[in-house]
């Protein structure tokens, strides 16, 4: 007779606790071959290697923990929310791991490595049109929890202040930690804003005179998944205009060349908006003659298949 295994049962708190030992305490990786300057350094948080594979385990996390403590997630109600795709799959694999039900809107030119993990995740896509972006996805997350209430915590990763207050709470402290104090300047690509309105925040509390620069796409219709032209898309409710003190734009095609560079010099296999953020930290210490610039690299070359096929092609 086969012998049945009984688990003691794991309370919530518990169940939290082991994810968020998956969260969070990434390395911070010095740029030495695709930049150099003396006086000047560049540092990359890679946050690729927490659950979930990317900069958004840390806002999921944090959002998906305070949803349980507050109750919204109770009685088998869905996390709904929209995305691009990182912040979905940290939901999904985070999700997975409480035993909570997910539905995700995501627009259906996501990559088809992002819809084969949601899918393996068991994440119920709600697919909307490509043309209309994030934006369209977070119209249909809207309209999906006005008409089933009782169906769903809409997490709305936009407007979330737990979204922004993870980076508070966990990059900032991080990256303060990891330079010793030494952090001059602070560059980050805008797309939910979290991870910049939150680790600007926080580094300023450690600081006030740190510089905070914002990077955007240089035009609507560019090929840096997850971000945003603000000009001329829905600006997220936690993004602080006031913060910033001052915003470059970004070419998607010298983020392209900046992947193959990181390959080729540094051995990073990185993502496009990884990339974009290096190029806009290098921007920043070329007009600098001392000081450390810290960004971040929201996630590696694993989901970008197609994309990589064009670059090194």
């Amino acid at each position: 007779m086969t012998a049945i295994l009984h688990f003691p049962a794991i309370s919530a708190e518990e169940k939290i606790r082991r994810v968020g030992q998956l969260v969070g305490k990434t390395p911070l990786y010095e740029i030495r071959s695709v930049f150099r300057k003396p006086g000047v350094r560049i540092y990359a948080k890679l946050e690729w290697q927490q659950i979930g594979g990317s900069v958004k385990s840390r806002p999921a996390f944090n959002i998906i923990k305070n949803a349980i403590r507050e109750g919204h997630l109770s009685g088998g109600r869905h996390l709904l929310d929209a995305t691009s795709g990182n912040t979905g799959i940290a939901y999904a694999a985070q999700c997975a791991a409480l035993k909570i039900p997910v539905t995700l809107c995501l627009p259906e030119n996501a990559s088809e490595e992002r819809k084969r993990i949601l899918n393996a995740l068991g994440v119920n896509i709600v697919f909307t049109s490509r043309f209309d972006g994030t934006d369209g996805a977070q119209l249909e997350a809207k309209r999906l929890f006005r008409e089933n209430p009782g169906q769903f915590f809409y997490a709305n990763q936009y407007a979330n202040d737990h979204n922004w207050r993870a980076h508070y709470e966990t990059t900032a402290p991080e990256i303060w930690q990891q330079t010793n104090g030494q952090v001059t300047h602070f560059v980050a690509g805008l797309g939910t804003t979290g991870t910049f309105t939150g680790t600007g925040r926080g580094l300023r509390n450690f600081n006030p005179d740190i510089e905070l620069v914002a990077l955007q796409p240089d035009n609507p219709m560019h090929g840096l998944e997850g971000w945003k032209h603000l000009e001329t898309a829905i600006v997220p409710k936690i993004y602080d205009h006031r913060l910033a003190d001052r915003i470059l734009e970004i070419d998607t095609l010298g983020s392209y060349d900046m992947v193959r560079l990181l390959a080729q010099e540094e051995g990073l296999l990185v993502s496009p908006s990884a990339a974009a953020n290096l190029l806009g930290a290098i921007k920043v210490a070329e007009e600098i003659e001392r000081g450390v610039v810290v960004t971040t690299f929201a996630d590696n070359a694993d989901k970008y298949s197609e994309v990589m096929a064009h670059i090194f092609n």
